[in-house]
């Protein structure tokens, strides 16, 4: 029975993953995922186990935000979904939104499914830079790394070879998963989601993050929220 049951939920996990990574600009509903990053950023904040992001959060140069993130696989596996991109100015400032997905493909041992809410901060401009590409993996030339989780955490386990990582990653799952690494997952831009939230010309990161040329009074709450996190420890 619990074998059966752990079966359908791997095939239905990986359904939810071809159709998040598959999906157009009309089914995913963009200020509802908005939404749900400021839902996800407010309870990073207060959940006990992210005192180090809390405490740090004031050095980063940006943040991705992906409020679901569905894993699942049986040997061969995979993860797919949807986020946003803000990055911060003078200030204590923070942009407008850009849209991402996300997704990798992995062989080893895992089993199960897993569903995460997920943020990277970016903490160096070398990790912004390379976020601003079309296309971005995680890893390699840009590191990542798992932030410290969990009271008194600490900010040693975020060096790779003695230096500090481009890119810090926390979650908070659900579900039953083995093997889930966020290194070497993909981020694409979605044009599609940018266009659809912003208007009627293509919006690139570049112009929506680095050079501001379009606002969306929708994403102020999730610009506050981020802000607020980034003050809890800010100098």
């Amino acid at each position: 029975m619990l074998r059966h049951t752990l079966i359908r939920l791997i095939f239905a996990g990986l359904f939810s993953i071809l159709s998040l990574q598959n999906a157009h600009a009309s089914d995913i509903d963009t200020r509802a995922l908005v939404d749900a990053a400021a839902t996800s950023v407010e309870t990073f904040s207060i959940d006990p186990d992210m005192e180090w992001l809390r405490h740090n959060m004031h050095k980063a140069r940006a943040i991705l935000i992906v409020p679901q993130l569905i894993k699942g696989g049986f040997f061969f596996g995979g993860s797919g979904g949807s986020g946003v991109l803000l990055t911060k100015g003078e200030g204590n400032v923070w942009s407008y939104p850009a849209f991402y997905t996300m997704g990798s493909g992995t062989i080893g041992f895992q089993a199960g499914v897993e569903v995460a809410e997920l943020i990277l901060i970016i903490m160096t401009d070398r990790g912004v830079d390379g976020l601003l590409t079309s296309s971005f993996k995680l890893g390699g030339d840009i590191s990542i790394a798992t932030g410290p989780i969990g009271a008194g955490a600490k900010a040693q386990s975020v060096d790779i070879k003695g230096k500090s990582a481009d890119i810090l990653a926390f979650s908070r799952t659900k579900g039953f998963y083995g093997g889930v690494s966020a290194e070497g997952a993909v981020l694409k831009v979605r044009e599609d989601l940018n266009h659809a939230y912003y208007g009627d010309e293509t919006r690139s990161p570049r112009a929506i993050l680095i050079e501001h040329t379009v606002s969306n009074p929708h994403a102020d709450s999730l610009r506050v929220a981020v802000a607020r996190l980034a003050e809890i420890s800010g100098p």
